[in-house]
């Protein structure tokens, strides 16, 4: 029997900044008010979920949020405000062209005045010249809003949050769910207050399953939303089928399917009348191509015809 949604939120903690959340999401959502701009909500990195209350350990899942963080610059570019939902730590937009840089390394020492003055090495000047110009430029507009979260329950109560304050703009939001999401927990009721030791030997530890929140989110927070779902396989054997069962059971416009192994290079789009692939050459690789760009631009054209089309019955 799959678990109950209603009774998992009433069981699980809230973020202390949920309320100022909230109100930050809601001042963001009204500035679009306007009938015209298009908003995604991206989500992007893992969820935690802790095994004890006053947390040393805990169950991760694998995300260093690429796919998020990189598609949120190209939803930019196509004129979309975002709401980037990531995960503490993991890659964000236009800083992450620096992640695998080392910090003091990007920096020049100079002196001035007999003052030392600091400078961006030659390297990478103009890298970063460019990614702060598009940051700084999505900022003044005012297209980009960024909200943080750890453990699971924190990013259920606020893709919850968020889903709700977007549900006015009805068919001009596109929820891009791109975050790994555990789809299990231990509950509340059963996590060790402190520390587990390890005097008694080795903890038994019972996971539960996370209810399936696409559920509510289709049906009731989002009604009218383009909502799409990723679905990650090892096993190429069910990624399709996996997909498209998914799609028969929430209701949503399409599922993105990746492997493992190929997902910076391949992807299957799968909505319930067909698939197809998007996938980049080695070429385009060695260029420094993202597939992303290619996944967006196809969402862009699907959004359109999804806006376009008239109600039925």
């Amino acid at each position: 029997m799959e678990p109950n949604w209603e009774e998992f939120y009433a069981n699980q903690p809230k973020p202390s900044d949920l309320e100022s959340s909230k109100k930050l999401l809601n001042d963001f959502v009204e500035r679009y008010s306007d009938g015209h701009t298009r908003i995604a909500l991206v989500t992007s990195g893992g969820t935690t979920v802790p095994l004890e209350h006053n947390t040393v350990r805990f169950v991760d899942n694998f995300s260093a949020g690429t796919r998020g963080s990189v598609s949120t610059e190209y939803f930019l570019e196509h004129g979309y405000a975002v709401i980037f939902m990531y995960r503490i730590k993991s890659l964000e937009p236009f800083s992450r062209h620096f992640t695998g840089q080392k910090f003091l390394d990007m920096l020049d020492l100079t002196e001035r005045d007999g003052k030392p003055q600091l400078t961006v090495s030659e390297t990478y000047s103009e890298d970063v010249a460019q990614a702060l110009i598009k940051y700084k430029s999505a900022l003044k507009q005012g297209k980009l809003f960024q909200l943080s979260f750890t453990t699971l329950s924190e990013y259920l109560w606020l893709l919850r949050a968020a889903s709700q304050a977007l549900a006015p703009l009805g068919k001009r939001v596109i929820l891009y769910l791109a975050a790994a999401v555990s789809d299990f927990y231990v509950p509340s009721n059963e996590m060790s207050v402190h520390k587990i030791g390890s005097a008694v030997g080795a903890p038994k530890i019972a996971l539960h399953l996370v209810p399936k929140i696409l559920k509510p989110l289709v049906n009731l927070w989002v009604p009218k939303a383009f909502v799409i779902s990723f679905k990650l396989e090892t096993d190429e054997n069910l990624l399709i089928s996996k997909a498209r069962a998914s799609l028969n059971t929430y209701n949503h416009k399409l599922v993105i399917a990746n492997m493992l192994q190929t997902r910076k290079q391949k992807v299957t789009m799968v909505d319930k009348d067909k698939d197809y692939v998007i996938s980049l050459t080695n070429e385009q690789m060695n260029r420094g191509e993202e597939i992303e760009k290619y996944i967006i631009d196809d969402l862009v054209k699907r959004h359109e015809e999804f806006l376009s089309a008239k109600e039925t019955s």
